[in-house]
């Protein structure tokens, strides 16, 4: 798994890549994306799927924030990023990441 950050002076925000590698996938069919900066939506963000059977997902967001997010795998599991900025406690004894951008 990894994040990339790329500051987009002429958006003024940041364009962010999340892939994760083929290993870490295990077989997964989908792969959501779901934080505060969607409303925690299982839908909305849909990694796709590569050839190499990784998934690669990109958004564009702004900067200077903190955002909380973390992979729904087939719409059951629950994974977190090993490679976020940081956790944070949620309200479910479990924790989420920490994105700063």
């Amino acid at each position: 798994m990894s994040i990339k950050k790329q500051f987009l002076k002429s958006k003024d925000l940041y364009k962010v890549t999340w892939n994760i590698d083929k290993k870490i996938a295990d077989g997964a069919e989908s792969i959501a994306l779901a934080g505060d900066f969607n409303g925690w939506n299982e839908t909305t963000d849909q990694f796709t799927k590569m050839k190499s059977g990784g998934f690669k997902i990109t958004l564009e967001l702004p900067k200077e924030k903190q955002y909380q997010f973390r992979y729904l795998v087939d719409g059951t599991t629950w994974v977190n990023e090993k490679e976020c900025d940081g956790y944070t406690p949620n309200e479910f004894a479990e924790e989420n990441c920490v994105l700063s951008l």
